[in-house]
């Protein structure tokens, strides 16, 4: 791994990062930082410039109206809003207005700290969790018009990350309860409802779960937690088809112990210390990770015949030190296979490539 760039604006521990997905390219790409300092930062600047100093990279706005650290931020899947969550309970969208962010919805309900917010793949929906146990689901109605579906109270401890799939609308939260549980919507479509939960008895973790990433379609998961491990997971079966749901109203037991069985592989042994961090490349397949050992890590898939009945992966690039204390997120480049933007408790927000 090789850093690029070093991105310094930041007064305070940088919780998140966000690439635009539509803006990004290999030359001109858009990221999103927030943090303990109250603000949100949007960066602008070209991916392909490896020279030591950022002068490649200017901040183009600073969103600093929040009362408390901003901990997530989320771009729409057009590009055009990001979504905020913060400490103080309160969800935010906002809107590039000729070079400025203008809130435009904010989503109030949960008790305290707001802890992750995320759009859906159709970008109608967002999802939020917070230290209040509870996951609420957003829909707009009208234009930058949100109300609330549903108030999902299934973890019994602080949600960490909310999650939607790829290409349909099932959510994925996890928690401090050592849980992840997957939520699709009931079969009337009035309400959200917990249709499996992964868990230490389904070979999932022992400890508190900090994140969870999709594969480009959505077939597998990653997770990362407390207890030091990766966990991939097989997500390819579909609880939203009616054959499925039937088998879920007529069958909950036999759901409960024959479906939970997901669990394809488990990473050990690569971290030191707490995974905060895991993402899952769309375009290359890489998945990188980041933990409060300092570090990052990347993993490939073994490209092997041999493996036809389960997944196997490799650690194909490190960085010791990536920052000087706690990595708390990784985000790869949304069109460049090479590019990965982490952010830590140093302040900083680094760019990094991948070498061959």
């Amino acid at each position: 791994m090789e850093a690029i760039q070093e991105l310094e604006g930041h007064t305070d521990r940088v919780w998140s990062v966000a690439w635009n997905p539509v803006a990004s390219s290999s030359n001109r790409s858009v990221l999103a930082s927030c943090g303990g300092d109250k603000t949100v930062r949007i960066w602008e600047g070209d991916c392909s410039d490896s020279s030591s100093s950022s002068s490649s990279w200017n901040c183009k706005a600073v969103i600093d109206s929040f009362k408390r650290t901003v901990r997530s931020c989320h771009w729409s899947p057009d590009g055009k809003l990001l979504a905020t969550a913060c400490f103080d309970g309160i969800g935010a969208v906002w809107e590039d207005v000729g070079g400025d962010y203008e809130c435009v919805a904010t989503l109030e309900g949960h008790e305290n700290e707001m802890k992750s917010i995320a759009w859906s793949a159709s970008g109608t929906l967002l999802a939020t969790c917070g230290r209040d146990k509870s996951v609420w689901i957003w829909e707009m109605e009208a234009e930058n018009d949100f109300q609330t579906v549903s108030v999902l109270n299934g973890h019994s401890q602080d949600v960490k990350t909310v999650l939607f799939h790829p290409t349909e609308d099932i959510l994925v939260s996890s928690s401090y309860d050592n849980s992840i549980k997957v939520w699709a919507p009931d079969p009337n479509g009035d309400d959200w409802s917990c249709v499996q939960t992964l868990a230490e008895p389904n070979q999932g973790h022992s400890s508190t779960v900090w994140s969870v990433a999709f594969d480009a379609d959505g077939k597998r998961m990653v997770s990362c937690s407390d207890d030091l491990l990766l966990v991939v997971w097989d997500t390819s079966t579909n609880p939203l088809e009616s054959s499925w749901l039937s088998f879920i109203i007529l069958l909950p037991l036999i759901f409960k112990f024959c479906l939970f069985r997901k669990h394809l592989c488990t990473l050990s042994g690569y971290h030191e210390r707490t995974i905060y961090s895991v993402h899952w490349s769309r375009r290359s397949g890489l998945i990188a990770s980041a933990a409060g050992d300092d570090a990052i890590r990347v993993f490939a898939e073994a490209n092997d015949p041999s493996y036809t009945s389960r997944a196997v992966f490799s650690m194909v690039g490190k960085q010791q030190k990536a920052h000087s204390t706690d990595v708390n997120c990784v985000r790869w480049h949304p069109k460049d296979d090479d590019i990965l933007a982490s952010a830590g408790d140093d302040g900083l927000v680094k760019l990094w490539r991948i070498l061959s």
